[in-house]
């Protein structure tokens, strides 16, 4: 099976196999067992800026692709043809990026989607960077997710942030001084994507200078 044809790319290396954080393994296993259940099931994801919300999500769809199951991920940031998501109920696994950007109409469409799911194999995943609580949407449809298993990701220590980093660089074939990386979480930035934009960068830079990543480098180029 493959993912539904929409304007969104998957990332390949968003994996349950490399989600990191010893925090959030307890989720790892709720959903490995999700893949063996026969009935629908419904998953509350709730987790601040790069807490990997997007990697949970695209992971499950992955997993359910090798499995030869019907997937779809969707990102709600991402413009949506009208009906799309409350069409989505033959689907074994819907994953539902940002909720919190759902509009009017899309907040019925995943209402309607979830009460046609109730009866069949579906998993519906659906992330965003608050609690259902605290969201502004239509009261029926706050009601339901709010009776969703709902899991709060925790954000990843400084160590591993630096190791998914360290795999994200290997993947380009670039090797940087871990104490690189140590530098610019303490004087830079804690956040994974900035750090992450600020690699890139740094890289960039470092071609075209023709010098090697190091801190008085990194120092020099982001004004630090």
């Amino acid at each position: 099976m493959q993912q539904l044809g929409l304007p969104i790319s998957l990332d390949v290396k968003m994996l349950l196999s490399n989600f990191l954080g010893a925090n959030n393994q307890s989720l790892i296993g709720f959903i490995d067992k999700l893949f063996t259940k026969k009935d629908s099931s419904v998953l509350f994801v709730s987790g601040g800026y790069s807490s990997g919300k997007t990697h949970l999500l695209q992971g499950c769809i992955f997993k359910a692709l090798e499995q030869d199951l019907n997937a779809v991920y969707i990102d709600i940031k991402q413009t949506l043809p009208e009906g799309f998501l409350c069409a989505l109920s033959d689907y074994d696994w819907v994953c539902v990026d940002n909720i919190d950007c759902l509009d009017s109409i899309q907040q019925q469409e995943l209402f309607d989607l979830y009460n046609q799911i109730k009866h069949t194999k579906t998993k519906l995943i659906v992330s965003s960077s608050i609690l259902p609580s605290e969201l502004s949407l239509l009261q029926d449809l706050k009601t339901r997710l709010s009776l969703a298993v709902i899991y709060v990701l925790e954000q990843l220590t400084d160590r591993e942030k630096i190791a998914l980093i360290e795999l994200k660089m290997k993947d380009k074939n670039l090797e940087i001084d871990e104490k690189v990386y140590v530098y610019l979480f303490k004087y830079f930035s804690r956040d994974l994507t900035t750090i992450l934009s600020a690699i890139d960068y740094l890289d960039q830079e470092s071609l075209q200078q023709r010098s090697a990543i190091s801190i008085p480098f990194a120092k020099k180029m982001l004004q630090i």
